[in-house]
């Protein structure tokens, strides 16, 4: 089940590449796709039946523009930060809290945070994550957590967990 719903996944990617397709692409992508399937299925997820419900679909469409848009504000704050005469940065690592359980969402999280400027996820230690931030605004986790996390993990919870 496994290697069908990361085939189906992949194919899907494939197609959305390269509208509008041809044969010779489309056949491509049966091969890329399968090939995918074949090395990585078995550590595509735990439940990929998962992947089948439209509702998570729904939200990751969702998840698209939101995080879109917290990553152009990020680049915009980076841009002022680097292009300020004063350079008003206060870099630092801290600790925020996840309530993602799975492996899928917890890695869609961190790349979520390192993805956007400014932040890099450092480290995952069970339920904690270590965030390097260029412009620390707290120290405290559950601010910190606020800040960063809560953003993103209200929508991811619903997609993977």
């Amino acid at each position: 089940m496994r290697k069908a719903v990361l085939f189906f996944a992949a194919f899907v990617c494939w197609i959305l590449l390269i509208l509008p397709a041809e044969a010779q692409s489309v056949f491509l992508g049966v091969l890329v796709s399968l090939l995918t399937a074949f090395i990585f299925g078995n550590f595509f997820a735990e439940k990929p039946a998962k992947f089948l419900q439209l509702e998570r679909w729904a939200w990751f469409i969702y998840y698209i523009p939101v995080f879109l848009y917290y990553m152009i504000r990020a680049n915009f704050d980076v841009l002022y930060r680097v292009l300020h005469p004063a350079l008003p940065i206060k870099p630092g690592i801290v600790k925020v809290k996840t309530r993602l359980k799975s492996p899928a969402a917890r890695a869609a999280l961190c790349n979520s945070i390192t993805l956007t400027p400014g932040t890099l996820t450092v480290d995952i230690a069970d339920e904690f994550l270590y965030i390097h931030w260029i412009n620390v605004k707290s120290v405290e986790t559950d601010k910190a957590t606020k800040l960063i996390v809560e953003r993103f993990e209200n929508i991811l919870e619903r997609i993977f967990e």
